[in-house]
């Protein structure tokens, strides 16, 4: 049996916006993965998207979807994908059920009784005018068009913005649900940080419109850790220690953030620190220490370049 191909594959894929570059961004998801797509706006998260959906002519590479190109001239490749995006292009005049029902035209799998069962889950009145809704309801009817023709690849642009926690959490569960099977695979950004914490199997950070850094969430929660020390020498250099950062001082009593817990440990013992002790992050905290990393290395290259133009 010839192993499956990757349900998302970007190679070298590219897009040149004025100042702005996105990539070359080398990028694959297989199935039963789920990826947090990470990063501060205006990094290249929605461009990624729209890139993989052709809503945009990328500048260069290749995407393929389920081992398929994501060829504009035949469209077969939307089989397979569920699309939540800001742009929901639903009629407003129309119904939350005319606008299903319109939908469902387009998609060979599409079943009915699913999209209706998902509105009621998310407490979607169907018969309401699309141009009544909320944006939280809109949301909520995004997300059920894309479910509702079980797609192999779901990705998803701030999908739970708007929500309340009611239905963050239906959402989030029926997307559980989903990836039960092993042969789905979800490629997400999002700025809401529990959401991670529920549903990515990993996370990419993407940083001016480089891929910085792609790990497992279980691997950075096993290596990052808040650490406290004693140092009673008030001439040792601290800033360069291994892996660390934001360091605070109050008189002999320090504390760290460590990004692997046990060359810093380490090294605090060389240093001849005392009383180390270290508190587990979550991965809402890492992601903003990851996040905070990125905003000041950003403010560095700004203010270099204003130094140098002068």
């Amino acid at each position: 049996m010839s192993p499956q191909p990757p349900i998302l594959s970007l190679s070298g894929v590219t897009k040149q916006y004025g100042d702005f570059q996105l990539g070359p961004l080398d990028l694959t998801l297989e199935p039963g993965q789920v990826l947090a797509f990470v990063g501060p706006n205006g990094a290249g998260k929605s461009t990624t998207l729209h890139a993989i959906m052709h809503l945009l002519r990328r500048d260069g590479g290749e995407i393929q979807i389920c081992g398929v190109a994501n060829d504009p001239k035949d469209p077969s490749w939307k089989q397979q994908v569920g699309f939540v995006g800001e742009a929901q292009g639903f009629f407003r005049r129309w119904s939350v059920r005319r606008n299903l029902d319109f939908v469902g035209r387009f998609y060979e799998r599409w079943d009915a009784s699913r999209a209706e069962a998902l509105a009621r889950r998310f407490d979607l009145a169907l018969d309401k005018p699309v141009g009544a809704l909320s944006r939280g309801n809109r949301a909520k009817l995004a997300m059920v068009a894309a479910l509702a023709h079980n797609p192999r690849l779901l990705l998803l642009d701030e999908p739970t913005q708007g929500l309340d926690p009611v239905v963050r959490a239906e959402v989030l569960d029926a997307l559980w649900e989903t990836m039960e099977d092993g042969q789905h695979a979800i490629l997400y950004s999002t700025h809401v940080l529990s959401d991670i914490a529920r549903l990515a199997d990993e996370i990419a950070f993407l940083r001016h419109g480089r891929l910085v850094a792609r790990s497992a969430k279980d691997d950075l929660t096993e290596a990052w850790r808040r650490i406290s020390f004693r140092l009673e020498r008030h001439d040792t250099h601290l800033d360069g220690l291994d892996a660390a950062r934001g360091l605070r001082r109050q008189g002999t009593e320090h504390q760290v953030v460590s990004s692997d817990h046990e060359v810093t440990s380490r090294h605090l013992r060389e240093l001849g620190a005392s009383a180390i002790q270290m508190s587990r992050m979550t991965i809402d905290e890492i992601t903003v220490e990851i996040l905070k990393e990125d905003h000041r290395v950003a403010s560095n290259r700004v203010a270099s370049n204003r130094v140098a133009s002068i």
